[in-house]
């Protein structure tokens, strides 16, 4: 009964199924519930009866070892896949439509190349609309200027594209400042679902899971990220991999390899690890007044009504983005190349060509500020090298010239380090942050004394960086 069913695996060897169901196609996991159940439904019409658990099973198994050994090999996607140059976008619907862009235009299709596994909590898009605006969007996303609508909007595009890596967008801003809306807007137009935010997971294992089974990774009212979630987010952004034991198994490993947009919101700002914070869009959202709040009904019922031509808008930005994308170049290239290349190549499809780049280097600058500031021993060596244009000695001296220097204003801070070498390495963790504001380090051995030296200089032509504006300013878009 399972001959009407097309076979395959996956790159990682998992089984799946290709099945016709009420005249379309749907892809289901061989070992997942919805399989078992579309093989006991076809067992029931063929026969009027409910097939024996033992045989359901190993028929099971046997359809398991054809997909691996004599069926085909494809990768299975969930929300976003990619295929030649394509994007094909789930829509989640009952007919398992999927929208295909290319670098000439986007249309609905009820079969794509590329294969999608459905997972709980899945809601469907709308179908898109032509002839709509970006610009349809900013009423519904508290944001502070133009800069950071367009970072906002940026952030939507990559996370739309069939491959990372990701940017992190952050979201901070007092209570009642409509962090939790703002993260449900956004998903509404990438990837919705039933349960839009969720706690942060307290296991590397359960991030990577979760993952897996959902394409947009949001997070609701963190405070505090220890340093085994920051590393892992950084993974998980730029595409990483995990790997864990086999349940109930010794020896066997499961692999689990995701890249995913994520999505952060807190009070302040959360994120204070500069590898993290080198990966992400910060974003803080302003103070509603009361003659400015909406009820929710009202609110959701107007973007109900304008997200098919949003993500129309949006849509037509990907395939020009998809058009100029071989073209695109930038003179120098940022942590996150590829998005900020894919940005430019979209662009013009929504605002005048360096929007872009000025909201962006604009966003980068006061993410560098931050995360020294909340560091107490980048902000010490600003300090210091505010004094002198160059120090150089042992990893013991500098330790003593800062605690000096910290010790006169005030008590030393919890984190602060307790040695030499915890010193170093947090010099090195913040070398590529204080190169950006003009301060350099660099590490080195003298041979004949047999010491390791540390040397710190300052670009003369970049003293004043950490005392410029932030803000760019260029005409309002729209």
């Amino acid at each position: 009964m399972a001959e009407s069913a097309e076979l395959f695996h996956t790159p990682a060897g998992v089984a799946f199924a290709d099945v016709s169901i009420n005249g379309h196609r749907e892809t289901l996991q061989v070992r997942h519930k919805t399989f078992r159940q579309w093989l006991t439904h076809a067992f029931y019409r063929s026969t009027l009866r409910a097939p024996g658990s033992g045989s359901l099973q190993a028929a099971i198994c046997t359809i398991e070892a054809k997909a691996q050994f004599t069926g085909a090999e494809r990768p299975v996607n969930i929300r976003i896949g990619g295929s030649d140059n394509c994007v094909y976008i789930d829509l989640g619907d009952k007919s398992w439509r999927a929208i295909e862009v290319d670098d000439a235009s986007w249309r609905v299709i009820n079969k794509p190349l590329v294969r999608f596994r459905r997972a709980p909590g899945m809601q469907s898009w709308p179908t898109p609309m032509r002839g709509g605006s970006i610009e349809l969007l900013r009423p519904f996303l508290n944001l502070q200027s133009d800069d950071d609508f367009v970072m906002a909007v940026a952030f939507v595009l990559a996370a739309l594209r069939d491959r990372g890596p990701y940017p992190v967008l952050v979201l901070s801003g007092e209570q009642g400042a409509a962090k939790s809306t703002f993260v449900a807007v956004v998903r509404a137009l990438i990837d919705p679902n039933t349960a839009p935010l969720r706690a942060l997971p307290r296991h590397e294992r359960d991030l990577f899971i979760a993952a897996g089974n959902s394409y947009v990774q949001a997070f609701d009212n963190v405070s505090n990220i220890p340093p085994w979630l920051s590393d892992a987010l950084c993974r998980l952004a730029t595409g990483g991999s995990l790997s864990t034991r086999q349940l109930r198994t010794d020896q066997d490993e499961v692999l689990l390899t995701a890249t995913r947009p994520m999505i952060l919101n807190g009070i302040e700002n959360c994120v204070l690890r500069p590898d993290l914070a080198d990966r992400c869009i910060f974003l803080n959202l302003e103070h509603i007044p009361d003659d400015r709040r909406r009820a929710e009904k009202e609110f959701w019922d107007a973007f109900e009504l304008r997200r098919p031509y949003i993500l129309g808008a949006l849509l037509d930005a990907m395939a020009h983005g998809l058009e100029r994308l071989p073209e695109t170049r930038l003179e120098t290239l940022p942590r996150m190349a590829d998005f900020a290349v894919w940005l430019t190549a979209c662009e013009t499809a929504l605002w005048p060509a360096g929007t872009f780049s000025g909201a962006y280097d604009a966003n980068r600058a006061t993410a560098i500020d931050d995360v020294i500031d909340a560091d107490p021993v980048a902000m010490a060596v600003c300090e210091l090298m505010a004094l002198k244009p160059a120090w150089k000695g042992t990893a013991t001296d500098l330790l003593a010239a800062l605690n000096a220097l910290v010790g006169k204003q005030s008590k030393l801070p919890t984190t602060w380090p307790g040695t030499p070498r915890a010193l170093s390495g947090r010099l090195r963790r913040f070398q590529t942050i204080l190169r950006k504001i003009g301060i350099d380090i660099a590490f080195s051995k003298d041979g004949h004394a047999r010491m390791r030296l540390i040397t710190i200089l300052k670009r003369d032509e970049l003293k004043a960086v950490r005392n410029r504006p932030h803000r760019l300013h260029r005409p309002q878009i729209g």
